[in-house]
């Protein structure tokens, strides 16, 4: 709360920015992009993208695993991009909250780094580690921010660098791979559903004098970790994900990586009883009245997979929670499953679509695997 204890002020989403490294990658040359295991083509792979329907994505990385940017330099453009937008410059921003599944280097914060991308000066700064809802985190904490009259202007970021884990050497010479060269199910999928990119959305007490703002109305987080093991991890073999003292830290990172504890996974039985869990949520807040379908104008859900949005739908759609799909709005097939940057990436989309008109509110839902989290947010268009 500010000094004079003056009651909590609105916020208003005043300015979103987007970066998309490269030239769309098609599904045609994808593989060939992140590289083939062993050099042979992936079954799991052609597999994971009829599911996924996704049809284009962007890497940060060239085809021979150059690298062409950092995850702090992407998720500086976005930032740069959304002060842009609200009309204001990096020396405005008083308050910085990124959000990442995995930043650069392991220490120091994320934040940090975007801050000394953005060649930004002295200003508070927060980092949010987890995996697709640590956008939500990091929204909640510049939202508050801002609310209790700490800072007049924020910023929420999130950035993912994907295609880094996904090198065939990232894989080959681990437990991962079976003696035919085939590399198991629960690292290979992930290979052809992440990508890279950057979102950002600034936040200010008032509107912007111009054009159409956001007025936040709520946002409310819940992780249901207590109940699961991880779902969605790195930095642990499958059979000791759930044993903090097996994590690679312990076993150091060469005998970790031996044991395919540091690459990417995901537990997809684990994830068809997460998927209800998340469900389980949304009802709660529509029988509470926290969410009331009925006047919810847009519906920006972030999912990995279009099967994964049939199967959400299917379990919603004989209930009262269920929001009509022609309200649903997506970028997933143009621009892929980005992580924590992919709700940002969406709302630049939809600001620019032409479909916000003033008095529509708007529902931000991003579910997250990693240990089952999910995350919502309220937005009306002023």
């Amino acid at each position: 709360m500010s000094e004079s204890g003056a009651r909590l002020r609105d916020v208003h989403i005043t300015g979103v920015g987007a970066w998309l490294p490269g030239a769309p990658v098609g599904n045609d040359r994808m593989e060939d992009h992140i590289g083939r295991v062993h050099g042979r083509g992936s079954v799991v792979g052609r597999r994971a993208l009829r599911w996924n329907g996704i049809q284009t994505r962007h890497y940060a990385m060239a085809p021979d695993g150059t690298v062409l940017d950092s995850n702090a330099g992407m998720t500086a453009k976005a930032v740069a991009a959304a002060l842009d937008d609200a009309g204001l410059g990096v020396g405005d921003l008083q308050h910085l909250a990124t959000a990442t599944t995995q930043g650069d280097y392991l220490v120091p914060g994320h934040a940090a780094a975007v801050q000394a991308e953005l060649g930004a000066g002295p200003m508070e700064i927060a980092s949010y580690q987890s995996v697709c809802a640590s956008a939500l985190m990091a929204a909640k904490g510049a939202w508050l921010q801002v609310r209790a009259g700490e800072a007049e202007v924020a910023v929420a970021a999130g950035g993912e660098f994907s295609s880094r884990w996904f090198r065939p050497g990232f894989y080959e010479g681990t437990t991962l791979v079976d003696a035919k060269g085939r590399l198991a199910t629960e690292a290979d999928f992930l290979r052809f559903t992440l990508s890279d990119g950057a979102g950002a959305v600034v936040m200010e007490p008032r509107p912007r004098a111009d054009g159409l703002s956001l007025k936040v109305e709520w946002i409310d987080l819940t992780s249901l970790a207590g109940r699961f093991d991880p779902c969605m991890w790195a930095g642990a073999t499958r059979a000791d994900r759930a044993d903090m003292a097996s994590a690679w830290s312990h076993a150091g990172p060469a005998a970790a990586h031996a044991a395919g504890a540091v690459a990417l996974l995901q537990d997809f039985e684990l994830l068809k009883i997460v998927i209800r869990a998340w469900i389980g949520v949304w009802l709660e807040k529509v029988d509470a009245g926290r969410i009331v379908p009925d006047a919810v104008d847009h519906l920006l859900c972030h999912y990995s997979a279009r099967s994964l949005r049939e199967e959400i739908v299917g379990l919603l759609e004989n209930t009262a929670a269920m929001i009509p799909e022609e309200k649903w709005f997506t970028t997933l097939p143009e621009t892929g499953n980005i992580g924590s940057a992919s709700i940002w990436v969406m709302l630049e989309a939809f600001m620019k679509s032409g479909r916000p008109k003033r008095g529509d509110r708007v529902l931000l839902i991003v579910p997250e695997s990693g240990r089952a989290m999910i995350g919502f947010m309220m937005l009306e268009v002023v």
